[in-house]
């Protein structure tokens, strides 16, 4: 039970730190990359990073609704991503919080930031400066769209994951396959257990 808090705290000082560098980088940039085009290409890096943040949603989700057993056949069979998509399953609980809680909560708050300066510009493109009600009415509109998009993408995205979670994540499997073979990152190390074996332990 010690250990089992123990990795937990670990984790989570982990997932912080990651969280702090991921989220400053991000926030780099994204102000590099607005500070220095107009509104529509600004509009268009705001829905980019909504659906980022939409699309690792779907995967977390998808991790903690997969069963692992479907890849125990796929990867007797040696396909390519299978014992990665096991890995997956087997830390359901840490792949998801880093896709939802970590990249996910990310997007959403260099969305909004991104969102601000993108108001600002359409508004002053109109002839109106920070504080007029023109921005104020496209401030109001276009939070409103973001927020739509987050929220309908995100429940298309749950539906999605819990109905074809194991094609998502055997997909997923072949893109870690990928990264392990031709570029030598290792995402989780190969514990040999099974999410019931890790379950009994703690």
């Amino acid at each position: 039970m010690r250990n089992s808090w123990k990795k937990s705290i670990n984790f989570s000082l982990t997932i912080a730190v990651i969280t702090l560098v991921l989220a400053a980088i991000f926030s780099i940039i994204s102000t590099w990359i607005l500070a220095g085009v107009g509104w529509a290409i600004g509009m268009l890096i705001v829905f980019i990073i909504v659906f980022m943040g939409i699309f690792f949603d779907t995967i977390g989700v998808a991790a903690t609704a997969a069963d692992e057993t479907p890849f125990h056949s796929m990867s007797a069979k040696k396909l390519p991503g299978a014992r990665h998509a096991m890995l997956i399953t087997r830390n359901a609980d840490r792949f998801a919080s880093f896709c939802n809680d970590v990249i996910g909560d990310i997007s959403g708050i260099i969305s909004g930031t991104a969102s601000a300066f993108v108001v600002l510009q359409l508004a002053l493109s109109f002839g109106h400066g920070e504080g007029s009600l023109v921005q104020f009415v496209v401030s109001v509109v276009f939070t409103s769209v973001i927020a739509a998009l987050t929220v309908g993408g995100k429940s298309i995205g749950k539906t999605l994951a819990i109905h074809f979670s194991t094609p998502i994540i055997y997909h997923v499997g072949r893109i870690l396959y990928v990264l392990e073979v031709k570029l030598k990152i290792k995402v989780f190390p190969d514990n040999g257990k099974t999410k019931k074996q890790e379950k009994n332990e703690k």
